[in-house]
C-alpha cells in the first residue's frame, strides 16, 4: 500500500510537521536569547559594570553601541586596578 501526502490525512500530517518545525525553531531561538543574555551578563560583571546591562544586548542598534562602548571605554575594574597600583608605589 503506497502512502501519499495527498488528501485529508496528508494535509493533517503536513500541518503537524509544520507545527513541529515551528516549535523547534522557537525553542532554538529561546535558547540562543538566554545564552546571549548569560554571556553578556558575565562579560559586564567581570568588567565591573552591572550584569543587567547584558539585557541591552537584545535591543537592536543598542547592542552595536554597547559593543563599541565596551571595547573603548575604561572599565571600572581597570580604574580600580590603577588606583591600587598608585597606592602601592
Amino acid at each position: 500500500m503506497a502512502t501519499s501526502f495527498g488528501g485529508q490525512g496528508g494535509e493533517e500530517a503536513m500541518a503537524a510537521m509544520g507545527v513541529g518545525m515551528l516549535l523547534f525553531f522557537l525553542f532554538i531561538m529561546a535558547v540562543s536569547v538566554v545564552l546571549t543574555i548569560v554571556i553578556w551578563w558575565k562579560i559586564f560583571s567581570k568588567a565591573g559594570w552591572s550584569g543587567a546591562l547584558g539585557l541591552l544586548m537584545l535591543v537592536p542598534f543598542v547592542n552595536l553601541i554597547m559593543c563599541f562602548y565596551v571595547a573603548f571605554a575604561t572599565w571600572p575594574i581597570q580604574r580600580e586596578l590603577e588606583a591600587l597600583k598608585r597606592g602601592q608605589k
